[in-house]
């Protein structure tokens, strides 16, 4: 046996025990309780984690060799940490996923940008996008994207990890979420500061834009679907928990269809932009591209507080994002019973040498604010871009959360 198969094979049997911990179970009602808007207590979870500051103890020291089991290697000890230091309401799948490898032809243009970094350490960079589509006619020469199942590269990183650790941790083949965002599309092939100043200079180009891209994303699901490659019981959407009793919903068995998942949509863009604007460029496209889907995640880090009711008009709508710019008590008392309010505090607050008691102020603030309105709610902390390299700010900020969250 070689060094990278003993290495993933110990990561397999540590990961193995930790996810027949009855806790999981309990995690998934929790969670599945929320998304049926019957919520016991609240959750918490955190994510998009700078996981190349916290390696305080050597625990994220990334050995293998193998690109294939390297990925395995790096998988397990990120579950791993979280699970030993800043667990809150995560839980942990009995085996370990193989995502289905998708093609894409590509629509005929790739990102272009000047980025600028601080940490060199750290993917999460400023971007200036450079303008790919100044004018109708370059929408127009955009191509649709045809999706391929590389069953080949799938069933081959298969067979290497399940090889390693297959008699140890089940091995599965897995499927896609599914996350529809043309708008950040366009601001990435566009520009941002162009994108907005259309919506006043320029509607009918940004309605030529909005529409191809729209189609294309259309293409896609329904190409997806075709192709088997949705998943059926995924943990989480973009983030948040995803498990509800509505789920898989008239699944017989066969290929996953969008009305046996969530959908998850966003426009991150608009939310500098008046209700009319967003109705107009935004949500009068969404709808229709929303009814197939079980469930509607919609937001991201858009403020919503003054838009849940033309939210609310999406076709399945379950779950609304408010983010750390929303007011939470006008968010909560439109939002009410009717849909989970995915609350994001934020992530300042772990970037620098932690003040418990603002933490405790936020979240506090986030579940009276809840409490009051009778709204289901999780609480995500995501989009840690740092945490200035002082891990203890994760594991501070987890135990107050939780403490709060379980004196609910």
């Amino acid at each position: 046996m070689n060094d990278d198969k003993r290495i993933v094979r110990r990561l397999a049997w540590e990961y193995a025990e930790a996810s027949q911990d009855p806790k999981n179970a309990e995690k998934m009602r929790l969670h599945r309780a929320v998304n049926d808007l019957r919520q016991v207590r609240p959750v918490v979870l955190l994510d998009e984690i700078p996981f190349h500051e916290l390696n305080y103890d050597g625990s994220l020291n990334y050995r293998c060799g193998d690109r294939t089991l390297a990925h395995a290697e790096w998988w397990m000890r990120n579950a791993l940490f979280k699970w030993r230091h800043f667990p809150a309401d995560m839980f942990l799948q009995p085996f370990f996923p193989i995502q289905k490898i998708i093609r894409s032809t590509g629509i005929g243009i790739a990102t272009r940008e000047t980025i600028l970094p601080t940490d060199p350490r750290n993917g999460v960079v400023s971007h200036a996008y450079h303008d790919q589509l100044p004018d109708v006619e370059s929408i127009e020469r955009l191509t649709e994207p045809i999706l391929s199942y590389d069953r080949e590269s799938t069933a081959a990183m298969f067979d290497k990890v399940a090889d390693a650790i297959g008699d140890i941790l089940p091995v599965r083949i897995t499927g896609h979420k599914t996350h529809i965002v043309p708008w950040d599309d366009l601001s990435r092939h566009h520009g941002i500061e162009r994108m907005l100043l259309d919506t006043a200079d320029r509607p009918d180009y940004l309605h030529a834009a909005i529409r191809k891209l729209i189609g294309f994303e259309v293409s896609k699901a329904k190409q997806m679907e075709d192709l088997g490659l949705f998943e059926i019981q995924m943990p989480d959407i973009h983030c948040t928990p995803a498990l509800a009793s509505d789920l898989p919903g008239d699944y017989d068995g066969g290929v996953v269809r969008r009305g046996n998942i969530w959908g998850k949509t966003h426009s991150q863009i608009f939310g500098s932009v008046s209700r009319e604007a967003h109705e107009e460029f935004c949500l009068s496209y969404l709808r229709e591209v929303m009814e197939p889907f079980r469930l509607v995640y919609y937001g991201c880090c858009e403020p919503l507080d003054r838009k849940v009711d033309m939210i609310g008009t999406i076709p399945h709508l379950r779950k609304i994002s408010i983010t750390p710019w929303a007011d939470i008590e006008m968010s909560a008392e439109a939002i009410g019973g009717k849909y989970v309010l995915s609350s994001k505090p934020n992530p300042a607050l772990v970037a620098v040498d932690l003040d418990e008691g603002e933490v405790r102020r936020e979240i506090g603030g986030i579940l009276s604010a809840c409490k009051r309105h009778g709204c289901n709610c999780d609480i995500v902390l995501k989009d840690i871009s740092t945490v200035g390299y002082r891990a203890d700010n994760l594991m501070r900020w987890e135990r107050i959360a939780m403490e709060l969250v379980e004196g609910w």
